[in-house]
């Protein structure tokens, strides 16, 4: 028989504790708990059996321990006792105590936290996004004593957004962005890691009262800490200076980000480049005696390389012949295409753009100078007025403007954000001040997993296909783009031999080849006309049927089919088809549950791309009755 376990010395009594009993041994107040698990990322924890009750929070005896021994514990409990000093002395009405001691108060950094929880540079780059969206928040917030947001941190956070944004706009990482209801998403590529984030619109915010700030605020102490790593990380990467310096002239005058980008600019010239010792400065280092010894044999190596490049020269010649004409092709496509980052600088490069007063003006300098352009704007600080000759393009929100240059083209400010996620220059008729702007298609929605593709996406996708070079032809015709089928031998032998005859028949009848072949072309070219004739009649006609139908009978309200329910039809799909019949003998209780759970998803999809298109052809039917 086995040694008797006494209950409570094993398991999940011994693996778990409760909050209470974590503050017990910890000595802290609940606040300061809190704080310290948000800083070091603990979590409660979910037991399979809750022994001291079901309404409280658990926590693993691991991670209190591992609280135990954290260097901010003992800093907490000095700052605590510090304030106990300072509520003294205001106690005692000593003022002027009281101050002297508030101005001292003791700190602490979270330098090691940053370093504790990504081990690597790469692990904090895909943790950015929370950090970049939290910063932007509290960037636009008002700094309220009332709700413990203190206005420097307000500032700190304006000032490491700023210095991120002028890095993206820097190295032209911008790739995606889109204006919602809820803000702005940005997406950018960080040294390959894709980060996405959101930024509030620019409007007066109001701060409910039932949120906990101080819970937001911790979370902001530790994501500004990581914001400063990575920013000193990407800078000197680019070999600049950082901190960059903030214009306060500018900074005053609301110029946002160029309030950096003018130290930055100044700084690609030599001004905040970092100083890297080079090996010519000791030449007695041990450096510059390696690289010495390298270039003594560089000699031989460059002697026994051309040696053998003769005869692998003629090896080459023989295997240049056999090559895979696929594989050449595949090939010169790659070598010509345009890597993406040097598409996004040329995007705009060359043109200059004013922003009127009533855009928002952050954003769009933000996308704009990303993506290669020259932007002014309405106000002091601006690099120049709307009365330049340069300007290509003016972004306003107004239907009517009170002067108007023929030079200049007038667009919305969605015309930029559309051109930017298709990476393709729209045309700015559908965007003219007054107009009603096409569907503000998102980036960030994959079409093909969906289903369903918008008709504006479609054209946009056909103009940047057709700017890309792929399938120009069809793009620019308004063909379809899609794979084009390819006849098999015996069929192409077959229209060989058929056009063979014809030209034959006609050399026969004294006809040339160049007047059979004009011939030929002026016979399909009718038959298109005609065939479009034909499709304008029957147009002609619909429409007047409908416009018949519309006088006859009173418009009403458009009501969507209702639709069964997926997971019903499923069901009954799989219980009545010999298919489902047939996997209920062969496939596991659970595999079958997993397959059912499958086809209720797709069906789910399905029954919403055709509740959008019913949608889309309703739309489309109410305006051609009013036309």
């Amino acid at each position: 028989m086995g040694k008797m376990i006494k209950k409570g010395t094993k398991g999940n009594a011994v693996n778990y504790t409760t909050r209470n009993q974590a503050l017990k041994k910890l000595q802290i107040k609940l606040q300061q708990f809190r704080r310290l698990c948000i800083l070091k990322g603990i979590h409660p924890r979910e037991p399979k059996k809750k022994r001291q009750g079901q309404n409280k929070t658990y926590y693993h005896v691991k991670d209190i321990n591992f609280l135990q021994y954290e260097p901010l514990l003992e800093k907490f409990r000095e700052i605590r006792a510090y304030d106990k000093k300072v509520t003294r002395a205001k106690a005692k009405k000593q003022n002027d105590l009281a101050e002297r001691l508030a101005k001292h108060r003791p700190g602490y950094r979270l330098d090691h936290l940053v370093k504790e929880r990504y081990p690597s540079f790469m692990d904090a780059l895909r943790d950015l996004d929370d950090p970049l969206t939290m910063c932007h928040l509290f960037a636009t917030l008002p700094a309220e004593k009332r709700l413990n947001i203190p206005i420097k941190l307000v500032e700190q956070s304006r000032k490491l957004c700023l210095e991120f944004q002028a890095y993206v706009t820097r190295t032209h990482a911008l790739r995606k962005t889109f204006v919602s209801v809820k803000g702005i998403y940005y997406q950018a590529e960080v040294l390959g890691q894709m980060v996405t984030w959101i930024t509030p619109h620019a409007l007066s915010q109001t701060l409910p009262e039932d949120v906990d700030y101080r819970v937001m605020v911790t979370f902001l102490e530790f994501y500004q800490t990581l914001l400063e790593f990575v920013n000193f990380k990407l800078y000197h990467s680019l070999g600049l200076q950082y901190p960059p310096v903030l214009d306060a002239t500018k900074e005053q005058a609301a110029a946002g980000l160029n309030a950096v980008m003018h130290d930055i600019a100044s700084s690609s010239g030599g001004v905040g480049l970092l100083a890297a010792p080079t090996p010519a400065a000791n030449p007695d280092s041990a450096t510059v005696k390696a690289s010495e010894k390298r270039l003594n044999t560089l000699k031989d190596k460059m002697s026994h390389l051309e040696e053998g490049g003769a005869e692998g020269e003629e090896e080459e010649m023989e295997g240049e012949d056999e090559e895979d004409p696929e594989v050449s092709r595949m090939m010169e496509q790659e070598r010509d295409e345009v890597p993406e980052d040097e598409l996004c600088e040329k995007m705009f490069k060359g043109k200059k753009f004013f922003l009127a007063r009533e855009v928002n003006r952050e954003s769009l300098f933000f996308v704009l100078k990303s993506f290669g352009g020259e932007v002014g704007w309405d106000g002091p600080q601006s690099p120049f007025d709307d009365s330049d000759e340069d300007i290509t393009h003016h972004v306003c929100d107004r239907p009517t403007q009170k002067h108007r240059f023929l030079s200049v083209e007038y667009v919305q400010p969605q015309w930029v954000y559309d051109c930017v996620n298709f990476q393709v220059m729209i045309p700015s008729d559908k965007y003219a001040p007054g107009a009603k702007p096409p569907p503000h298609v998102s980036p960030f929605v994959q079409d093909e997993e969906e289903g369903y593709l918008p008709d504006y996406a479609q054209y946009l996708q056909k103009l940047q296909a057709a700017s890309k070079g792929i399938a120009a032809g069809a793009a620019l015709a308004g063909a379809p783009v899609g794979p084009v089928k390819e006849l098999t031998e015996e069929e192409q032998h077959e229209d060989d031999e058929a056009q063979y005859a014809k030209e034959l028949a006609a050399e026969q009848a004294g006809v040339s080849y160049s007047q059979a072949k004009r011939k030929a072309t002026e016979l399909e070219s009718d038959d298109e006309d005609e065939e479009d004739d034909e499709d304008e009649d029957e147009d002609e006609e619909d429409d007047e049927d409908d416009s018949e139908e519309a006088e006859e009978v009173a418009p009403k309200k458009p009501v969507l089919l209702k639709r069964a329910d997926p997971k019903q039809a499923v069901k009954k799909q799989l219980s009545e088809t010999e298919d489902g019949l047939m996997l209920d003998k062969m496939l596991p209780r659970k595999q079958q549950r997993l397959y059912e759970a499958m086809q209720i998803g797709k069906a789910r999809k399905q029954a919403r791309v055709d509740e959008l298109t019913e949608r889309k052809q309703m739309v489309d039917k109410k305006n051609k009755v009013k036309k």
